[in-house]
């Protein structure tokens, strides 16, 4: 079985799409610590006056896991700012219903905390394309240690042959200990094709709702990665 790792994203861009739908499991890793500056609790989109964020505010500190981090400031009304950003953003794509629909629902969720309402517009977009992997939370596991070891045991937990990992993990993952436990190790390769969108020059590290409101339906067509994992441990 193979089985991918990565931290809760608020609405991600497609290749965390193509990284769910190539495994056959897929573990949202949110009971690490969290870091700001990130995608946790933002994500970009394409809009006529350039890349714009699209920021959960959040109440964090330090040493604060992502499952534990409160969405904050009641005084700021997120929504209504990520809904005009993407109502202006997408507005000329043809789908553009469909997408900001789609995140309407997820966003509607009175969530009190933000990798709750990560992997519900997760859940809800991933069945939109047509992904079927199950997710599953590592917060709902029984973990210890740090590193590899730690990721170690969450794929024996779940009885992995083969781990997907993103290409920045070349650099720390310890490759001995997962030819040791007899684990298939690939770095998953993020290499799309450009799909059509407005405003100037293609740009594919947005959200997912971009290629939703694009190219609708058809969108699967564009999810999948021209080249195929890299295999570092057979």
């Amino acid at each position: 079985m193979r089985v991918g790792v990565i931290q809760s994203c608020y609405v991600p861009w497609r290749g965390y799409f193509d990284f769910i739908a190539s495994c056959d499991l897929f573990v949202v890793y949110d009971d690490v610590q969290y870091s700001s500056g990130g995608f946790r609790n933002r994500n970009r989109v394409k809009h006529p006056a350039g890349l714009k964020w699209l920021t959960v505010p959040v109440r964090a500190h330090s040493g604060m896991r992502i499952d534990e981090v409160p969405i904050g400031n009641p005084r700021k009304p997120w929504r209504d700012e990520h809904r005009r950003l993407l109502s202006e953003s997408l507005a000329p794509a043809p789908f553009a219903p469909e997408a900001l629909s789609l995140w309407e629902e997820g966003a509607a969720a009175e969530c009190g905390l933000l990798s709750e309402l990560n992997v519900r517009l997760l859940r809800l977009v991933a069945g939109h394309l047509g992904i079927r992997t199950p997710i599953a939370l590592s917060s709902e596991m029984t973990l210890r240690g740090s590193g590899t070891e730690r990721l170690l045991g969450l794929l024996a937990q779940v009885g992995a042959s083969a781990y997907l990992s993103g290409p920045s993990a070349r650099d720390y993952l310890d490759k001995a200990r997962f030819a040791q436990e007899g684990i298939r190790l690939e770095y998953k390769s993020y290499d799309y094709p450009p799909y059509p969108q407005p405003w100037g020059a293609f740009e594919g590290r947005v959200t997912i709702l971009d290629l939703i409101a694009n190219c609708g339906r058809n969108a699967a067509q564009y999810l999948r990665s021209l080249t195929p994992a890299e295999v570092a441990v057979p």
